[in-house]
């Protein structure tokens, strides 16, 4: 049985039929602000008049070189002034610095597809065959133009074979072959390159430059904008005017209005100076509470602690420059030293906050320190305590430093201080009182290596100590033999005693008992007693003084003086044979 067709369905209300698909017209292209005001002449190129000057004198005097390096950062017209550079050269009406702008030539190598003026890009035709390729089409003749232009872009990403490739044809090119090439890392490019080439270092944009430029594009556009608002986008540049236009091209996009500061700190998750101001007051007035409530608020609100940690930084850069006397510079009432210190944290703190998930903790840290900066020692008022002189003026810090007073400055007219032991009574037996006011006035470290000896000094001669340190004590006896070490303890005992004094430091054998180190009210004794003794008879000290001898080991039972105790029956004796045996004087 034959199967009937089901009838069309018939169109719904909801669905109704179709509708044709409506001819819209082709939408227009937009093309950004960086691009629609790129400079097209030497004239127009901003920060770079040395090179613009350089160039069109060049040009005007024929002196045209063969092969030009442009460096310098991302954004300050290396790429512009190359396609202006290559229209001067092949401009119908050149070769002239001024580009007429309305041949076809002009305007093919400002829309960068002149067939002429060859773009490569160094990151995407770094190979070695690629350069092999290059060498190989320059001696072909320009198909209409006057020259064969190369701009090469990011040369500094071609491999080592790649420049080795281009070596002798960037050294000696055909006459109608013209080598530019522009990177912002010169220091990764071969030497053998750069001597092969012209180079010009373009310079960083200065931000009062691009605020110039900025306000004649929104007149242009026929927009309107805050001159603070612009100021706001020149500084975040860093310099680049094409990463300036990129941000006012965004600015203008997200504003459907006048653009305002508010506006601009809104979208970049900026904060306003005013909150920067006031976030240094508290941080250098030691309050870090409210620092790390403004911390915490402005990350609710969504802004970049990044952004805020840069803002931070610039305003302490101002204070270092009103620390300077730099004029229109933020001033400070803390000191230079301080906020040179805190300066370094910052910049520290915005590393370490690269990569890291805890910028907002990183970033307290650094607020919390820098409130107790006054509190903290720096290295150099370290090391001034630890060699016993004064800090210096305006540095010292809130805590007194845990060491005796120091010594005050003598006046004028006031005599000089009378030692308190005069160096011709310091013998071996008194020895002992001076050892602890050594200790005391030579200052902390070195008094803490002199205490590490459990031995006690010995004189080995006029105004000469020794200084003993047993086996097992090397740290402290190489750290007292360093010249700036030694010459310390000499000073402090000239200070001590009134005189010059030979100091040598001993390592004593393994055998010999060590004695006591003696107190400040005490006195050695034992084997140290001995070797006292001994060092006070004439030929031992003899010895020491010419010869520079070392008394190193006492045998048990030495006895200096074998000579026994004479009895008195036994001298009344000796002194009758004595007056026996003198001669009887002579009458005559």
């Amino acid at each position: 049985m034959a199967k009937t067709k089901d009838p069309p369905a018939k169109p719904t209300a909801l669905a109704g039929p179709i509708p044709p698909t409506p001819d819209y017209p082709e939408p227009a292209g937009y093309t950004v602000v960086a691009r629609r005001y790129r400079p097209q002449q030497f004239a127009e190129l901003i920060g770079q008049e040395h090179v613009a000057a350089a160039l069109t004198n060049a040009i005007a005097s024929g002196r045209i070189a063969h092969a030009y390096l442009f460096t310098g950062a991302r954004g300050v017209g290396k790429t512009s002034a190359a396609r202006i550079l290559a229209k001067a050269l092949n401009c119908a009406k050149g070769p002239t610095a001024t580009p007429c702008d309305v041949c076809d030539i002009c305007k093919s190598i400002a829309n960068g597809d002149d067939v002429d003026s060859i773009e490569i890009d160094g990151a995407s035709n770094n190979k070695v065959d690629e350069a092999r390729d290059l060498r190989s089409n320059v001696g072909f003749r320009p198909t209409r133009a006057r020259y064969k232009i190369y701009i090469i872009d990011e040369v500094h990403m071609l491999t080592t074979g790649a420049f080795n490739a281009l070596l002798k044809t960037l050294e000696e090119p055909p006459a109608h072959v013209k080598f530019i090439l522009a990177t912002t890392e010169v220091q990764k490019i071969p030497i053998t390159i750069l001597s092969r080439c012209q180079r010009f270092d373009f310079a960083t944009v200065n931000p009062v430059k691009i605020f110039d430029a900025l306000k004649r594009i929104v007149a242009s556009e026929g927009l309107q904008a805050d001159d603070e608002a612009l100021q706001i986008v020149a500084k975040r540049a860093n310099g680049s005017m094409r990463d300036s236009q990129t941000l006012l091209d965004q600015l203008l996009s997200f504003s459907d209005g006048p653009l305002t500061a508010e506006r601009v700190h809104s979208l970049f998750g900026t904060a306003t100076d005013l909150w920067v101001k006031e976030l240094a007051a508290a941080v250098l007035g030691g309050q870090p509470g409210p620092a790390l409530e403004m911390i915490a608020e402005a990350s609710a609100r969504g802004l970049q602690l990044g952004e805020l940690t840069d803002q931070i930084i610039d305003h302490w850069r101002g204070l270092m420059l009103g620390g300077i006397g730099v004029p229109g510079s933020p001033k400070s009432s803390a000191s230079l030293d301080t906020i040179l210190a805190g300066l370094d944290i910052w910049t520290t703190t915005k590393q370490r906050m690269r990569g890291s998930p805890h910028t907002q903790i990183l970033l307290e840290m650094a607020l919390v320190r820098l409130s107790r900066l006054e509190e903290m020692l720096s290295v150099a008022q370290l090391a001034q305590w630890v060699g016993g002189t004064e800090a210096p003026a305006g540095a010292a810090p809130r805590q007194a430093l845990p060491a005796s007073e120091p010594a005050k400055k003598k006046t004028a007219g006031e005599s000089e201080a009378k030692p308190s032991v005069p160096a011709a009574l310091v013998n071996s037996s008194n020895i002992n009182e001076l050892w602890p006011r050594l200790k005391a006035e030579a200052g902390p470290v070195i008094a803490a290596r002199l205490a590490q000896t459990p031995l006690s000094p010995a004189i080995i001669g006029p105004n000469a100590l020794a200084i003993r340190f047993p086996n097992g004590y090397t740290a402290a006896l190489e750290y007292l033999r360093e010249e700036r070490n030694g010459e310390e303890i000499r000073k402090t005992l000239k200070k001590i005693t009134g005189a010059d004094w030979q100091v040598r430091f001993e390592e004593m054998p393994a055998d010999l008992k060590a004695a006591p180190s003696p107190s400040a009210n005490g006195r050695g004794g034992g084997a140290a007693s001995k070797r006292n003794d001994l060092l006070e008879l004439p030929f031992i000290r003899a010895a020491v003084e010419i010869l520079g001898a070392q008394l190193t080991k006492v045998e048990d039972g030495f006895d200096p003086n074998p000579v026994r105790a004479l009895a008195p029956a036994d001298a009344v004796a000796e002194d009758d044979e004595i007056e026996a045996a003198a001669p009887e004087p002579d009458d005559d």
